[in-house]
């Protein structure tokens, strides 16, 4: 099998076996709606500040509900020793690490795909004014999120705390990305053009992390 075979069955593998259960994905879909429904209530919708502060609001329920999902990327495979199993078979780690992420990056924009249209209509505001600017926007971050917090469940997947160890590790690392994704998340839904300086800045910090996430993920698993 060639490098992309091996990839797409590790993310058929993964999108199956989380369609089947549901767990990751009911409770994140769950923890993001009423994350936006207890805002909705803090916060005044007919506010020019509620508009304001929209890309910063969004982005905190996508990283926090995220990282249910996230959680049990590799966690899921300790039954069985499936894990051990998947390390030992013929295929590059960085195979699995990039399956593995492409299934979460596919569960997390479903999850923000329902997000959306529950912010504008709790939050009285049009996101849809730039809506293929936004869809890059919002892909870029999530991959970047994506990337470390897939890095960092192969990481804490044998530690005892590793629900309380993940955010510990991913959210301070994400503080770069999650600046230029709210940023420009805020200037789209307020319908601002697109700010090319924070664009590049969220493109470099997905290829730099991409880069060494792929290159250290076998020193990571292996240990």
């Amino acid at each position: 099998m060639s490098f992309w075979s091996q990839t797409a069955t590790i993310l058929m593998k993964d999108l199956r076996a989380e369609l089947r259960s549901k767990e990751a994905i009911n409770a994140s879909f769950s923890f993001a709606l009423v994350i936006l429904l207890l805002f909705s209530f803090a916060f005044d919708p007919s506010e020019e500040t509620t508009r304001e502060i929209s890309g910063g609001l969004l982005w905190i329920v996508f990283v926090f509900a995220g990282a249910l999902i996230l959680n049990r990327s590799f966690a899921r495979e300790l039954p069985n020793d499936c894990l051990d199993a998947l390390i030992a078979a013929p295929l590059p780690g960085s195979a699995l690490f990039l399956g593995k992420a492409l299934a979460n990056l596919a569960l997390l924009m479903a999850v923000e795909a329902v997000c959306f249209p529950v912010f504008g209509i709790f939050y009285n505001v049009n996101w849809t004014r730039q809506f293929w600017p936004l869809l890059l926007v919002v892909a870029l971050g999530t991959w970047g999120f994506t990337v470390i917090g897939t890095m960092f469940s192969a990481l804490t997947v044998n530690i005892r705390l590793r629900e309380v160890m993940l955010p510990l590790l991913v959210y301070p690392t994400m503080i770069p990305c999650l600046m230029a994704a709210m940023q420009l998340t805020t200037l789209l839904i307020a319908g601002e053009p697109l700010d090319i300086v924070w664009l590049k800045f969220l493109v470099g910090f997905d290829v730099i992390f991409t880069s060494l996430a792929v290159m250290l993920v076998e020193m990571v698993l292996v240990g």
